[in-house]
């Protein structure tokens, strides 16, 4: 079993809430630390726009492959279309009011073009509809996370629903 625990640009933009792991070992923040980022050499180049590097999608699938594939993880990230299918049974996608985005990344001293794509990808369910078109819909779920009750509401309902969840044989 493996679930991916889509973060979207909003929460990431709050940091990493503390996902459940029971039963799970937790694949996180791989492609966002740049120094693994670059020891690993999981980039392609530099993005001056938004000054960072560019990640290198079939390196980072190499890179988990093994770990993912083994099953008990739960893999944290913001974006999804590039994962293989195989390596997931859920897909949760948390959302934010663009309110609520907007403050966070204030926050977090975001501007303009990062700011203005993290706000769109919002406004238009990017993330959400890249879940739908890469995975089956029945295992994608949607949930609201503008509040620091949501995030607690969502880890108990992700850790119910693991706990109860039976893979089919």
């Amino acid at each position: 079993m493996c679930t991916l625990l889509m973060i979207t640009k909003e929460l990431q933009a709050q940091g990493n809430p503390h996902w459940p792991r029971t039963r799970s070992k937790t694949v996180t923040d791989l492609p966002q630390r740049g120094r693994c980022r670059q020891e690993k050499e999981l980039y392609e180049e530099w993005d001056e726009e938004y000054n960072c590097p560019v990640l290198d999608e079939d390196r980072l699938i190499d890179e988990l492959e093994d770990t993912v594939s083994a099953g008990g993880c739960i893999v944290d990230y913001h974006s999804c279309e590039f994962f293989p299918e195989r390596w997931f049974d859920f897909i949760y996608v948390l959302r934010a009011a663009t309110a609520t985005l907007y403050e966070r990344l204030e926050r977090r001293g975001y501007s303009g073009g990062s700011w203005t794509r993290n706000i769109q990808c919002e406004i238009f369910e990017t993330i959400l509809e890249e879940a739908k078109e890469s995975y089956l819909p029945s295992i994608v779920i949607e949930m609201q996370s503008n509040t620091p009750q949501d995030m607690e509401q969502n880890m108990e309902k992700i850790t119910d629903h693991l706990r109860n969840w039976k893979p089919a044989q």
